[in-house]
Protein backbone atom coordinates (compact mmCIF):
# COMPACT_ATOMS: atom_id res chain seq x y z
CA UNK A 1 0.00 0.00 0.00
CA UNK A 2 0.76 3.46 -0.71
CA UNK A 3 1.95 5.92 1.77
CA UNK A 4 2.31 9.50 1.83
CA UNK A 5 4.90 11.94 3.05
CA UNK A 6 2.35 14.03 5.18
CA UNK A 7 4.29 17.32 5.12
CA UNK A 8 4.93 17.33 1.65
CA UNK A 9 2.66 19.14 -0.70
CA UNK A 10 1.77 17.95 -4.35
CA UNK A 11 4.11 18.66 -7.09
CA UNK A 12 2.04 18.37 -10.66
CA UNK A 13 4.31 17.51 -13.26
CA UNK A 14 4.45 17.87 -16.83
CA UNK A 15 3.16 14.92 -19.04
CA UNK A 16 3.44 14.13 -22.71
CA UNK A 17 2.00 10.91 -23.70
CA UNK A 18 2.51 9.66 -27.39
CA UNK A 19 0.13 6.78 -28.98
CA UNK A 20 2.10 4.14 -31.38
CA UNK A 21 -0.55 3.07 -33.73
CA UNK A 22 -1.01 2.48 -37.59
CA UNK A 23 -4.54 2.13 -37.27
CA UNK A 24 -6.02 4.47 -33.90
CA UNK A 25 -7.03 7.94 -34.71
CA UNK A 26 -7.79 10.05 -31.84
CA UNK A 27 -11.69 8.74 -31.85
CA UNK A 28 -10.10 5.03 -30.87
CA UNK A 29 -7.13 5.95 -28.70
CA UNK A 30 -8.58 4.34 -25.41
CA UNK A 31 -4.93 4.30 -24.15
CA UNK A 32 -4.28 7.79 -24.78
CA UNK A 33 -7.28 8.78 -23.54
CA UNK A 34 -7.36 6.58 -20.12
CA UNK A 35 -3.42 8.18 -19.54
CA UNK A 36 -4.72 11.54 -19.73
CA UNK A 37 -7.81 11.18 -17.96
CA UNK A 38 -5.49 9.33 -15.08
CA UNK A 39 -2.73 11.67 -15.15
CA UNK A 40 -5.09 15.05 -15.13
CA UNK A 41 -7.25 13.51 -12.45
CA UNK A 42 -4.24 13.36 -9.91
CA UNK A 43 -3.32 16.53 -10.71
CA UNK A 44 -0.49 16.59 -13.16
CA UNK A 45 -0.91 18.77 -16.63
CA UNK A 46 -0.71 17.22 -20.09
CA UNK A 47 1.34 19.27 -21.86
CA UNK A 48 1.45 17.36 -25.12
CA UNK A 49 -0.52 14.50 -26.99
CA UNK A 50 -0.03 12.62 -30.60
CA UNK A 51 -0.47 9.59 -32.39
CA UNK A 52 1.93 8.18 -34.55
CA UNK A 53 2.31 5.49 -37.04
CA UNK A 54 4.78 2.44 -35.94
CA UNK A 55 7.47 3.69 -37.61
CA UNK A 56 11.00 3.75 -35.77
CA UNK A 57 12.02 7.18 -37.09
CA UNK A 58 9.52 8.99 -36.46
CA UNK A 59 8.42 7.73 -32.98
CA UNK A 60 12.49 8.68 -32.41
CA UNK A 61 11.63 12.67 -33.70
CA UNK A 62 8.76 12.94 -31.40
CA UNK A 63 10.53 11.63 -28.24
CA UNK A 64 13.83 13.19 -29.29
CA UNK A 65 11.51 16.84 -29.36
CA UNK A 66 10.26 15.89 -25.83
CA UNK A 67 13.05 14.65 -24.47
CA UNK A 68 14.87 18.14 -25.25
CA UNK A 69 11.85 20.33 -23.80
CA UNK A 70 12.17 21.21 -20.67
CA UNK A 71 8.85 21.71 -20.21
CA UNK A 72 8.19 17.65 -20.00
CA UNK A 73 9.32 16.27 -16.94
CA UNK A 74 7.79 12.47 -17.76
CA UNK A 75 6.65 10.67 -21.28
CA UNK A 76 3.85 7.77 -21.16
CA UNK A 77 3.84 5.84 -24.91
CA UNK A 78 1.46 3.31 -25.25
CA UNK A 79 1.86 0.92 -28.47
CA UNK A 80 4.49 -0.72 -30.24
CA UNK A 81 6.08 -2.65 -27.25
CA UNK A 82 4.89 -6.19 -28.89
CA UNK A 83 6.99 -8.52 -30.72
CA UNK A 84 5.65 -8.55 -34.28
CA UNK A 85 7.58 -6.54 -37.48
CA UNK A 86 5.83 -3.21 -37.01
CA UNK A 87 6.41 -2.85 -33.27
CA UNK A 88 9.16 -0.55 -32.69
CA UNK A 89 8.53 1.60 -30.07
CA UNK A 90 11.96 0.21 -27.98
CA UNK A 91 14.28 0.60 -30.91
CA UNK A 92 13.26 4.02 -31.12
CA UNK A 93 13.66 5.21 -27.30
CA UNK A 94 16.18 2.89 -25.54
CA UNK A 95 18.90 4.37 -27.81
CA UNK A 96 17.97 7.62 -26.44
CA UNK A 97 18.13 6.46 -22.82
CA UNK A 98 21.02 7.92 -20.47
CA UNK A 99 20.07 5.63 -17.92
CA UNK A 100 17.66 2.39 -18.78
CA UNK A 101 15.18 1.68 -15.53
CA UNK A 102 14.96 -2.39 -15.66
CA UNK A 103 12.85 -2.18 -12.82
CA UNK A 104 10.21 -0.99 -14.39
CA UNK A 105 9.86 -3.46 -17.38
CA UNK A 106 10.37 -6.21 -14.96
CA UNK A 107 7.87 -4.90 -12.25
CA UNK A 108 5.30 -4.20 -15.08
CA UNK A 109 5.45 -8.02 -16.50
CA UNK A 110 5.24 -9.10 -12.76
CA UNK A 111 2.00 -7.22 -12.05
CA UNK A 112 0.93 -7.99 -15.92
CA UNK A 113 1.29 -11.98 -15.08
CA UNK A 114 -1.09 -12.10 -12.28
CA UNK A 115 -4.02 -10.59 -14.90
CA UNK A 116 -2.85 -12.15 -17.66
CA UNK A 117 -0.63 -15.03 -17.33
CA UNK A 118 2.18 -16.05 -19.38
CA UNK A 119 1.45 -13.52 -22.36
CA UNK A 120 3.04 -11.03 -20.43
CA UNK A 121 6.60 -12.30 -21.96
CA UNK A 122 5.15 -10.81 -25.02
CA UNK A 123 5.33 -7.55 -23.57
CA UNK A 124 8.74 -5.42 -24.07
CA UNK A 125 7.16 -2.28 -21.77
CA UNK A 126 10.62 -0.34 -21.28
CA UNK A 127 11.59 3.08 -19.19
CA UNK A 128 14.48 4.99 -18.64
CA UNK A 129 16.06 8.58 -18.23
CA UNK A 130 16.94 11.09 -20.74
CA UNK A 131 18.17 14.45 -20.80
CA UNK A 132 16.26 14.55 -17.04
CA UNK A 133 13.13 13.66 -18.38
CA UNK A 134 11.62 9.91 -17.64
CA UNK A 135 10.32 8.17 -20.49
CA UNK A 136 7.79 4.89 -19.50
CA UNK A 137 6.68 2.84 -22.42
CA UNK A 138 3.66 0.66 -22.16
CA UNK A 139 1.67 -1.74 -24.39
CA UNK A 140 -1.17 -0.66 -26.89
CA UNK A 141 -3.89 -2.64 -24.67
CA UNK A 142 -6.17 0.06 -22.06
CA UNK A 143 -5.57 -2.54 -19.29
CA UNK A 144 -2.07 -2.74 -19.53
CA UNK A 145 -1.81 0.95 -19.10
CA UNK A 146 -4.41 0.76 -16.36
CA UNK A 147 -2.01 -1.40 -14.44
CA UNK A 148 1.38 0.56 -14.98
CA UNK A 149 -0.05 3.53 -13.76
CA UNK A 150 -1.90 2.10 -10.97
CA UNK A 151 0.57 -0.03 -9.82
CA UNK A 152 3.91 2.11 -10.83
CA UNK A 153 3.29 5.11 -12.31
CA UNK A 154 0.99 6.92 -10.11
CA UNK A 155 2.60 6.76 -6.76
CA UNK A 156 5.87 6.88 -8.43
CA UNK A 157 5.11 10.39 -9.99
CA UNK A 158 3.52 11.44 -6.60
CA UNK A 159 6.56 13.34 -4.68
CA UNK A 160 4.46 12.86 -1.41
CA UNK A 161 4.76 8.74 -1.45
CA UNK A 162 6.97 7.06 0.83
CA UNK A 163 9.74 5.92 1.15
CA UNK A 164 11.21 7.15 -2.54
CA UNK A 165 9.47 8.24 -5.45
CA UNK A 166 10.72 9.74 -8.76
CA UNK A 167 8.80 12.72 -8.89
CA UNK A 168 11.50 14.23 -5.86
CA UNK A 169 14.35 13.36 -8.00
CA UNK A 170 13.59 15.50 -10.68
CA UNK A 171 15.52 18.95 -9.61
CA UNK A 172 18.54 16.42 -8.98
CA UNK A 173 18.52 14.53 -12.49
CA UNK A 174 20.80 16.80 -14.62
CA UNK A 175 23.40 16.82 -11.75
CA UNK A 176 27.01 16.18 -13.14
Amino acid sequence: MTEHFTEQAFLPLKIAILTVSDSRGEDRDTSGHFLRERAEAAGHAVVAKEIVPDDRYQLRAIFSRWIADPQVNVILSTGGTGVTGRDSTPEAVVPLFDKDIEGFGELFRQLSFGEIGASTIQSRAVAGLANGTFVFCLPGSTGACRTAWESILQPQLDIRTRPCNFAQLIPRLREQ
